[in-house]
C-alpha cells in the first residue's frame, strides 16, 4: 500500500557519469548531494515523528509526496552544482516525510495492538521495498539510455506522484486518538521516561551500529570483490543478491519472532554478519568463499527495519512510537550516510581488510547491545501468568492510581522505567 521511493537511493549508477559531465562537476560532488539529502532527513526525523504521533500520516505523507515530485522535477532542470544541492535539500525534507520511518509509524498506528496483522503489514512493506532496487535500477538505466537523465527524472517523478499521492491522500486515515492536550502530555511523558533510561539507548546503539555496517558493505562490496580478484560481473551479481537476501532474512525473522525473542534473533543475525565480514578477507578470494560470506551477511541486510518497530511497540506501546523512532533515526540514518564515507577513506589508507574488521566489530557491538537489552523487556506476574507490560501503560496506570504512592507500586515503576 505504501511505496518507498527507493529510486532516490539508486540514482548513482545510471545518473552519476552523465550528470557530472553535464554539470561540469566531479562524481564526488554529485554523489555528495545524496549524502546531504540523507543527513537532512535524519535531522528532521524527530519533528516528523512528533507530527505522525499527533496527527497521523495523511497530511504529512501527502505533502511529502508532492514536495518529492516537485523536487525531482526541479532536479531535472538543474544547471549547476549549487542548484543540485538545493534540490537535494528539498528531497531530504521529503524523505523524512514519506520513507520507511513515516510508513512504519502509519502501519503501527493503523493496527494498534493487533500484533499479528502489524507484523504482516510491516513485512509486506519491506518486501516491496526490498525488490524496489531490482525494479528501479534497470528501469532508470533504460530511461537514461533512451531519453537522457533529465527526461528519465521527469518520468520517475510522474510515476511516483501518480502512485503515491492518491494513496497517501485517500487511503490513509486519521489517527484513532484525537490530537488533544492530554494525548500530547501522555506522549511527552512516555518519551521523556524512555530517553532517560538505558534500554532506549541500547536500541539506539544496536540499530545505529547495524545501519552503518550494512551501508558500508553496500557501498564497498563490489569494489572489494574486484580487488580480491573476481570479475566485475560476479561482483555486481553478488552485490545484487543483497536485495533478494534482505527479503529472505525478513521472512525468516518474522517467522521466528512468533517463537523466539526478537532481540535475540536480531542479535544472532548481527553476529553472523560480523563473522561473514571478518571471514571475507580470508576466504573471499575463492568464488565459493565470496558467495558464502555474501549470503551470510545478506541474510541480515534488512532485518533491522522490521525488528526495531517490534521492539519499540513491545516495550513502549504505540502512542509515542513515531516520536521514539524519529529520535533513533537521527543517529541511525546519519550513520548510514557517513559510515560509508569513512570506510572508503580508511580503505584508501590501509586497505580493505581493516574495513572488514571494523564492520565485524560494529556488528558485534550491535549484537551485544541487543543481548543486553533483552532482559529489560518488562514483565509482571498476574493471575493468568507472565504477560507483556509495555512501559506507557505501566507509567500511566501508576501515576493515575492513588495506590501509586504506596511503596510497592513505586518500586515496580522504577524497575519498568
Amino acid at each position: 500500500m505504501l511505496l518507498r521511493w527507493k529510486f532516490l537511493h539508486c540514482y548513482r549508477d545510471p545518473f552519476l557519469t552523465p550528470m557530472a559531465r553535464d554539470l561540469d562537476a566531479s562524481p564526488t560532488q554529485i554523489a555528495a548531494a545524496l549524502t546531504t539529502a540523507i543527513l537532512i532527513a535524519a535531522a528532521l526525523a524527530p519533528a516528523a515523528g512528533r507530527w505522525l504521533d499527533a496527527r497521523g500520516g495523511r497530511g504529512l505523507m501527502t505533502a511529502g509526496s508532492i514536495l518529492a515530485v516537485v523536487a525531482v522535477l526541479a532536479w531535472s532542470r538543474v544547471e549547476s552544482v549549487w542548484q543540485l544541492y538545493a534540490t537535494f535539500a528539498a528531497i531530504g525534507v521529503s524523505c523524512a516525510m514519506v520513507l520507511y520511518e513515516a510508513a512504519f509509524a502509519v502501519i503501527v498506528a493503523w493496527y494498534g495492538s493487533d500484533q499479528k496483522s502489524r507484523a504482516g503489514a510491516l513485512l509486506a512493506l519491506t518486501i516491496v521495498a526490498g525488490f524496489a532496487s531490482a525494479i528501479f535500477i534497470p528501469l532508470t538505466g533504460l530511461l537514461v539510455d533512451a531519453y537522457g537523465w533529465r527526461q528519465a527524472l521527469i518520468a520517475l517523478a510522474l510515476l511516483y506522484g501518480l502512485s503515491a499521492i492518491p494513496l497517501h491522500l485517500f487511503v490513509l486515515r486519521r489517527p484513532a486518538v484525537a490530537h488533544t492536550p492530554a494525548a500530547a502530555e501522555n506522549r511527552a511523558e512516555i518519551f521523556q521516561a524512555a530517553v532517560r533510561r538505558r534500554p532506549f539507548w541500547l536500541l539506539v546503539i544496536a540499530f545505529t551500529a547495524n545501519g552503518g555496517a550494512v551501508a558500508t558493505i553496500a557501498v564497498v562490496l563490489v569494489t572489494y570483490l574486484i580487488h580480491l580478484g573476481h570479475s566485475p560481473v560476479l561482483a555486481a551479481t553478488l552485490a545484487g543478491l543483497l536485495g533478494v537476501l534482505s527479503v529472505t532474512g525478513r521472512l525468516i525473522t518474522t517467522g521466528l519472532q512468533t517463537r523466539l525473542p526478537a532481540a535475540l534473533i536480531a542479535a544472532a543475525i548481527f553476529s553472523l554478519q560480523g563473522v561473514a565480514a571478518l571471514l571475507l578477507p580470508v576466504v573471499g578470494r575463492s568464488a565459493a568463499g565470496a558467495i558464502g560470506c555474501v549470503l551470510a551477511f545478506g541474510l541480515g541486510f534488512g532485518i533491522a527495519s522490521i525488528t526495531l518497530p517490534h521492539l519499540l511497540v513491545a516495550r513502549y506501546g504505540t502512542a509515542a512510537y513515531a516520536t521514539l523512532s524519529g529520535r533513533i533515526a537521527v543517529f541511525s540514518v546519519a550513520d548510514k550516510a557517513l559510515a560509508p564515507l569513512g570506510a572508503v577513506a580508511l580503505a584508501q589508507v590501509v586497505g580493505y581488510p581493516p574495513v572488514m574488521a571494523a564492520v565485524a566489530a560494529v556488528c558485534a557491538i550491535a549484537a551485544g547491545a541487543l543481548v543486553t537489552y533483552h532482559p529489560h523487556i518488562i514483565r509482571f506476574t498476574s493471575n493468568q501468568g507472565v504477560v507483556s507490560w509495555p512501559l506507557p501503560q505501566a507509567l500511566s496506570a501508576a501515576r493515575r492510581s492513588p495506590a501509586s504512592r504506596s511503596p510497592r507500586p513505586t518500586r515496580r515503576r522504577q524497575r519498568c522505567c
